[in-house]
């Protein structure tokens, strides 16, 4: 088991998401089980050809929706899936739900909105 990263440079999507989105995939698919370690920020920017900074962002992304987690100097690490992850998208929703009733949306169209979106982030899948 070994993490696989590419990143396409003629791919309209930006780097940082690309190695997002590897990593989530195979965190999710459990190519790479709970625990394993990732490679330092710096060893994947020099592996993949990116700048520090553009690996760093992926990792603060996929750290954000509780797909890894840092432990400090011990290095980046997957993440147990489910509890952290439901906890966010709780706590997401419970924003939205503020959100749209401050806007003065009903319910239906709130409804209407979210499936609309999640029906675009799922598109791709």
């Amino acid at each position: 088991m070994s993490l696989k990263v590419s990143v396409d440079p003629g791919s309209a999507e930006a780097p940082y998401e690309q190695v997002r989105g590897h990593i989530a995939e195979q965190a999710r698919s459990g190519e790479l089980p709970v625990g394993y370690k990732l490679p330092t920020v710096r060893g994947l920017a020099e592996q993949l050809g990116l700048a520090a900074n553009t690996v760093a962002k992926a990792y603060r992304a996929l750290e954000a929706d509780g797909v890894v987690e840092t432990r400090g100097r011990n290095g980046t690490f997957v993440a147990a899936a489910g509890e952290g992850a439901e906890r966010e998208a709780a706590a997401a929703a419970q924003t939205y739900a503020q959100r749209v009733r401050r806007l003065g949306l009903d319910r239906a169209a709130a409804l209407a909105a979210a499936e609309d979106a999640l029906r675009a982030a799922y598109a791709t899948d």
